[in-house]
């Protein structure tokens, strides 16, 4: 796949932010409204956290469900249109900031929590953010990624990362031009954790209550002892 596939990402989700919204909003999605939109929460509630920062935030609908449980959590993403929506509706702070500026160092405040649900389709950009993500975490922070599982993701291709082409199947025909993906390996997350100055606390594979197959892995990781304060 050719370079401009983080740029086909972001043109994707800008293409497809109606939609998208209409779709987290009336609940469509039936993966996360049985498992995984609880299965973040939960993550996030486990550590205690008065402060969050979630990377990607889409439309909005989990700094709401934060706040919601008196934690002060600020919203950010790449695309214009579902920060739009995330304002009118409110709940919440939503800025669009991407992820090349949060690498940039964009981001004066720091959190208790980084929450990235989702959120994290590209290669350079994603590995960028890691780098990153320590500075934007108080002492004792923690990094939380909930994202496709890579062993049922994986279909009938080779289980080693690479870039995917994206789809909108069992979505509304509204979808257009799917986003490119990056799939990577358990093992490939565990060392960008690791590579990125956190130890792996915790990983947890919530299970579609249908198919009883793990509709996603949620990784919950500390700064290492030396990237504390």
């Amino acid at each position: 796949m050719n370079p401009s596939s983080e740029e086909k990402i972001v043109e994707s989700w800008s293409k497809n932010a109606s939609p998208w919204v209409t779709a987290v909003r009336g609940e469509r999605i039936e993966s996360r409204k049985l498992a995984t939109n609880n299965a973040i929460v939960d993550a996030v509630l486990s550590r205690s956290a008065h402060s969050v920062l979630d990377i990607g935030c889409g439309e909005g609908w989990l700094v709401r469900e934060l706040t919601a449980r008196a934690m002060h959590v600020v919203g950010v993403d790449a695309v214009p249109s579902p920060i739009e929506y995330a304002q009118d509706t409110g709940g919440g702070s939503f800025h669009v900031v991407s992820y090349e500026e949060i690498a940039s160092g964009v981001l004066e405040s720091s959190f208790d929590v980084a929450v990235c649900n989702f959120s994290l389709l590209g290669k350079t950009s994603v590995e960028e953010l890691f780098n990153a993500a320590p500075s934007l975490l108080n002492p004792r922070g923690a990094l939380i990624v909930q994202t496709l599982h890579p062993v049922t993701a994986c279909g009938d291709l080779p289980y080693q990362d690479g870039w995917r082409e994206g789809s909108w199947d069992g979505f509304h025909s509204d979808f257009t031009d799917p986003a490119p993906w990056y799939f990577r390996t358990l093992e490939s997350w565990v060392s960008l954790f690791r590579n990125s100055g956190f130890r792996l606390f915790e990983m947890r594979e919530p299970l579609h209550p249908k198919t009883q197959k793990p509709a996603s892995v949620i990784f919950i990781a500390e700064l290492a002892a030396d990237k504390g304060c």
